[in-house]
């Protein structure tokens, strides 16, 4: 059962490395996951950046709002050395450095953080498909709406439902929404191997977060999960060895 679990670098190698820097993921890659997930904001010039919140003060040395700022103005903040020293240096990446350094067979999994207007998922749509990553991108959003459009835009975009409630349900889920759902991303702790079950049963693929401590990491491979988010891609690799 376990060959079959991905292992998930959840905004790169976060656990041990700045997150959402090209140090985190170039970590998660030496440490053999399968994937990285990211996040993604628009810049004030339109550039898709990658970072968790809306501002860059919690991880930078820099302050303000991103859709505020220009990506050359972004570019300058130091993203590294808040984690430790000997990160120092580190940039902000934007989506386009991510595809160069993440070869094709890693799966990369996109959760849209801005949504406000619409104005990301369009832009997002064109550089998946320039540079060829329909195929081996999964776009993921709290945002059920905004998957939604994306789908109206390309129907071949591979979606992603992220979620943190307990549904009577999980595989209902991406039965109401009226669209083709690639996977489901709930929070670990909503699930129950019955759950699972039913969701890979109907073809689903679920990739719960944020899964860290060991019990908690060997659990979900005993559900028989598709993926696991981790910020510890090693510690999860290691235990699937195992």
């Amino acid at each position: 059962m376990s060959e079959r679990i991905l292992t998930i670098a959840h905004r790169g190698a976060a656990g041990e490395a700045p997150e959402n820097t090209m140090a985190a993921f170039q970590l998660a890659l030496e440490q053999g996951c399968d994937a990285i997930e990211l996040d993604v904001h628009l810049s004030r010039d339109g550039q898709l950046i990658v970072c968790h919140d809306s501002t860059i003060d919690r991880t930078s040395d820099g302050t303000g709002e991103i859709s505020n700022l220009l990506a050359e103005e972004l570019k300058r903040v130091d993203a590294g050395r808040w984690f430790g020293e000997q990160y120092a240096g580190e940039r902000i990446p934007l989506l386009t450095e991510v595809f160069d350094l993440v070869p094709p067979g890693v799966m990369v999994n996109v959760e849209i953080k801005d949504t406000s207007g619409h104005r990301l998922e369009p832009v997002l749509l064109e550089l998946l498909k320039r540079e060829g990553r329909l195929d081996n991108v999964v776009v993921s959003s709290f945002d059920h709406e905004s998957l939604a459009l994306l789908k109206q835009l390309e129907e071949r975009v591979k979606v992603g439902l992220l979620y943190d409630c307990r549904p009577v349900r999980h595989a209902l889920m991406a039965t109401i929404t009226g669209f083709d759902v690639y996977s489901l991303h709930p929070k670990f702790k909503r699930l129950d191997q019955e759950n699972i079950r039913e969701c890979i049963g109907q073809g689903l693929q679920v990739y719960p977060y944020t899964i860290n401590d060991e019990l908690s990491i060997r659990r979900a491979i005993d559900y028989g999960v598709s993926g696991i988010i981790s910020d510890y891609p090693a510690r999860v690799k290691r235990l699937l060895a195992q």
